[in-house]
């Protein structure tokens, strides 16, 4: 062999060495990330606090709790781990996600396929479909799909229901993560004409808050592609070793009805079953969305 192809050979040869490396590098510092975040013992978990009754502060206590919050906690105690919440806008608890800030999401977030693309999906806890609020008086003249066009929807914005109501051609009235309270009298007040929302946080939100002067459209149940198979927990993609020990534990507070138990003290009904209702529309919302 000349000199000039031995020294190819070597520096090809080398060359594998350290890509093999860099590759074998790579792969253990992703592993690592992901053993890190499995390994924590206290699980940072992004929610709203304002959500009745999934996440919010008790009239009493003031303790943060809710559905989701609860569920969060029993698997949390199955995993010996202790739970810190960050309370933020729905924009904020998905960008607390991907930036590492937050280990979970947990606000009735719909597992949908969109969501797969983003983020590791826990076990489906929750079943449910949607509904739209309107005042007593006038049903905020409301009485078919094509009515919404003109209408004030009342959101949060980038919320999968804006999103619809701004492609049924409402215009969108936005809040930052305020309570129900505050959506439910601007309502009445005529400031909006609509809400959009889960079935039972409708219903519970209704309940709440006595002379609500509104109440669920009838007949006008819907579902959206948004939805997925149901709801539950948002992690970081990469954080597959958390997912897998979450969805052990959910599983194990399905089978032995913990979850049960929570839905029926927040929601009075059991949500970890399909509901049986007439869903007047399946709609498929658009990307195009630019929040006003």
């Amino acid at each position: 062999m000349n000199k000039t192809k031995k020294w190819l050979v070597l520096g090809l040869s080398l060359g594998l060495v350290l890509s093999t490396g860099l590759v074998g590098c790579g792969k253990s510092s992703s592993q690592s990330t992901n053993d890190k975040v499995a390994n924590k013992k206290t699980l940072i978990v992004a929610t709203s606090g304002t959500l009745y009754p999934t996440s919010f502060h008790d009239a009493k206590t003031k303790k943060l709790t809710g559905f989701d919050v609860e569920v969060v906690r029993a698997v949390a105690k199955g995993l010996h781990k202790k739970v810190e919440f960050k309370e933020l806008n729905v924009d904020g608890q998905l960008t607390a996600l991907k930036t590492g800030k937050a280990d979970l999401a947990a606000n009735d977030f719909g597992l949908s396929p969109a969501r797969k693309k983003q983020y590791a999906l826990s076990t489906v806890y929750k079943h449910s479909f949607n509904s739209m609020l309107v005042r007593n008086s006038d049903d905020s003249g409301i009485h078919s799909w094509t009515d919404i066009k003109g209408k004030r929807a009342a959101g949060e914005a980038g919320t999968g229901y804006q999103r619809l109501a701004q492609q049924l051609g409402a215009k969108l009235v936005n809040y930052d993560n305020v309570s129900n309270d505050v959506y439910l009298k601007d309502v009445k007040k005529g400031k909006t004409d609509l809400i959009m929302n889960d079935y039972y946080l409708q219903k519970l939100a209704l309940s709440a808050v006595p002379n609500n002067g509104l109440h669920i459209a009838k007949n006008m149940y819907f579902t959206t592609s948004d939805d997925g198979q149901g709801v539950g927990i948002l992690m970081k993609k990469s954080n597959t070793k958390l997912q897998k020990e979450i969805n052990t534990q959910i599983k194990k507070l399905l089978k032995d009805g913990t979850i049960k138990k929570l839905s029926k003290k927040y929601y009075n009904a059991d949500v970890t079953q399909k509901p049986k209702v007439h869903i007047s529309k399946n709609f498929t919302i658009k990307a195009k969305y630019n929040g006003q």
